[in-house]
């Protein structure tokens, strides 16, 4: 063996002390490292707590405590909130209402601001002249009739009555490129004179020599009184796409507790059809995905319980398809006491000139059928989605419904350039709804 030298202790002893320095050195590194992402994870949730708290300072957004979700759920439609679908309940999401048509001088003031007439543009609608038109007979109101509105051209718009005997008729509603720049021309003010022609069942009257401006509330009497029928017909489309999962298992939640509440309230009284469908958008695994009309409520609710979010990618969806399906493929009752489309989505149809020259077209054809297009955006809806989903419920005789952050539940709701309204819960909302249109 070696004799150990001093020269060799001095080597080892440098190379302790170095060695020594390094560990130091890595594990004080190691703690500036945590100590980092723990201020950086610190600063990052008070900045989202604080601009969560900008934008939408009227409500109180206080999402509900939940459980960490176990892993071995995770695949079984568990989402955001820890939740599946077996174990959400009913009676969370929050909503509110509000009706243009009811509210129509607002609804003109808007539309006569500068974001207005941006989206009358953007969604090539001219305007919205309109005449209300009261239907009865042996002075009771007649709902189902028929009203069209004819012009120089031929039929500018036809409607059915609403149980109150009231219909919506619309003159130019929409536009191409030349009738929107005469909107904003100096004779943009129409002078046409119009004939209204009303008919249910064997009997019809015509009005002649309206002008619609100076008209009011158009009251037209039939002879003969025909009792209402009892048919209800309900339909749900639902955009499945990716952003929907924040709330979809919420939505189906509400919308099996109103296909069950609407069912057992008016199953002695009314032949209820109800029909749910789902849409996403091209080059996803399904574009629409029909059901026809039944009355075997559970098959409904079981169709809703199967949905799950998934696809889209870009923030338009195939809204165009889905209205095509709902309006043209199904068969919608020729006699009914209402015909509801409850338009469930989170984003706009892609903007595209054919597809809103075909979005004008169902729009007319759902009025013509009496088929009531009520909207239901949920979170990460847009300005233009908003206005293009009160021009489809106007348009139609509907109303617009629209989630609120009062639940604390999915992203971000927008607050609809509207007054005032109550937030109530949206599964009561929506019963409210459908009975309106029925009683």
């Amino acid at each position: 063996m070696k004799p150990f030298h001093a020269a060799n202790r001095k080597i080892v002893r440098k190379s302790f002390i170095w060695i020594t320095v390094a560990l130091m050195l890595l594990l004080a590194g190691c703690s500036s490292a945590d100590n980092a992402n723990n201020v950086a994870q610190a600063e990052s949730t008070e900045a989202g707590d604080s601009s969560k708290g900008d934008e939408h300072t009227s409500k109180d957004k206080t999402a509900p405590a939940v459980e960490e979700p176990a892993p071995e759920r995770e695949q079984e439609g568990l989402r955001r909130y820890g939740t599946n679908n077996a174990d959400v309940q009913a009676g969370q999401l929050t909503a509110g209402e509000w009706d243009d048509l009811a509210a129509w001088e607002p609804f003109n003031n808007l539309l006569n601001s500068q974001e207005g007439d941006y989206n009358l543009n953007h969604w090539r609608f001219q305007s919205f002249e309109r005449l209300e038109v009261q239907v009865t007979a042996n002075g009771k109101a007649v709902s189902d009739a028929t009203v069209l509105l004819e012009g120089q051209q031929g039929t500018e718009w036809t409607a059915r009555t609403n149980t109150d005997g009231i219909a919506y008729v619309f003159a130019g509603l929409f536009g191409g490129e030349q009738q929107l720049t005469k909107r904003h021309s100096e004779d943009s003010t129409r002078s046409d004179v119009f004939e209204v022609e009303v008919k249910k069942g064997q009997s019809s009257k015509k009005v002649s020599d309206i002008r619609i401006q100076e008209q009011g509330t158009l009251k037209v009497s039939l002879d003969e009184e025909e009792k209402p029928s009892d048919r209800l017909d309900v339909m749900f489309v639902v955009d499945t796409t990716g952003s929907m999962q924040d709330e979809l298992d919420f939505l189906e939640a509400e919308l099996k507790d109103v296909i069950g509440r609407v069912a057992d309230e008016h199953a002695n009284q009314l032949d209820i059809r109800m029909s749910a469908n789902f849409y996403r958008d091209k080059h996803d695994d399904y574009v629409v995905k029909p059901n026809p009309f039944t009355g075997d409520i559970d098959e409904v609710i079981q169709q809703m319980a199967s949905q799950k979010a998934k696809g889209g990618g870009d923030f338009p969806e195939a809204v165009e398809e889905a209205l095509q399906d709902a309006i043209m493929e199904h068969k919608w009752s020729e006699e009914a006491r209402a015909r509801l489309l409850f338009l469930v989505l989170d984003a706009p149809p892609h903007h595209e000139g054919e597809i809103i020259d075909q979005l004008h077209d169902l729009i007319e054809e759902a009025a013509s059928q009496g088929i009531r297009i009520i909207p239901v955006v949920s979170s990460g809806i847009d300005i233009q989605t908003e206005y293009l989903m009160r021009f489809m419920s106007v348009a139609t005789g509907g109303t617009y419904l629209f989630l609120t952050d009062d639940s604390g539940i999915g992203g971000d709701h927008l607050e609809p350039a509207a007054g005032e309204y109550e937030v109530k819960l949206l599964n009561d909302l929506l019963v409210e709804t459908i009975n309106q249109y029925v009683d």
